[in-house]
């Protein structure tokens, strides 16, 4: 017998010890079934919730094992942030996410240029104290949850061969990968940080010389409004020469030294 029927004979035989036993406190059957009844519905709806938020840690991992592994597939960049997305969602709904959501979502920061936040998530598990399991003494009923399906996927793994295909490609990359994902993403970082003032001066001197030199521009603001400008008077330059004699003097002279002549 497996060890989900196992479970499932034990909720129901603890659910018959507790209807006897209401029974024999004189309870009426009618309304002991009722509330068993709707028991039952409320706990089957908070299972499927819980199992719903547990599931989605094991489908991000299929997505980004999908993503990840080395095959000739070009993905495009909206179906990478959509699976980054689902991590984030995923990371933030519980107080002690997994190690390796940690390493999926910096692999998939690093492989979409999202260096600054792969660097973040890869120092966590590269360098952090609590990325290493054995440290987790204290988990939070959601880590509980994932843990108890996760041993469950690994006695039984044919129940889900494609989950636990995924995460044991995405253990092998974190052992493997991780520091030089880590490294690689720093380097990246680094680099982008030095270029980012010569790229800005480069810009200013640019936008400095398309801009008109205003300095050699004329300020009106200090001048004298234009009817008020007085205009220097032209100077009339004096004639030097003498204005020529009339002309009865000018004959005079002629008919006087015609006469001599004679």
């Amino acid at each position: 017998m497996s060890n989900s029927r196992k479970e499932s004979a034990q909720r129901l035989l603890a659910l018959l010890v507790i209807i006897a036993m209401l029974g024999v406190m004189g309870i009426p059957m009618s309304v002991i079934i009722f509330f068993a009844i709707v028991t039952y519905f409320i706990w089957r709806a908070v299972r499927h919730t819980e199992h719903q938020e547990t599931g989605r840690i094991f489908e991000f991992y299929k997505d980004a094992n999908d993503i990840l592994r080395e095959e000739e597939r070009r993905w495009y960049g909206f179906e990478v942030a959509e699976v980054i997305d689902r991590g984030e969602r995923t990371l933030h709904s519980m107080m002690d996410p997994p190690t390796l959501v940690h390493f999926a979502l910096g692999a998939l920061y690093n492989y979409a240029g999202y260096h600054e936040a792969a660097v973040e998530h890869l120092a966590y598990v590269v360098e952090g104290e609590q990325a290493d399991e054995r440290h987790r003494v204290v988990a939070s009923p959601e880590l509980r949850r994932y843990v108890h399906i996760l041993r469950k996927l690994e006695r039984e793994p044919a129940e889900a061969p494609q989950t636990m295909a995924a995460i044991r490609n995405l253990e092998r990359a974190r052992r493997a990968r991780a520091a030089l994902l880590l490294a690689e993403s720093r380097e990246r970082v680094i680099a982008k940080n030095a270029l980012s003032p010569a790229t800005n001066t480069s810009a200013n001197l640019t936008t400095n010389k398309a801009q008109p030199e205003t300095s050699r521009a004329p300020d009106f603001s200090t001048h004298a409004a234009p009817e008020t400008v007085h205009k220097p008077t032209p100077v009339r330059r004096q004639n030097t020469h003498s204005p020529p004699p009339p002309i009865a003097e000018v004959l005079r002279d002629v008919y006087e030294e015609e006469k001599k002549t004679a």
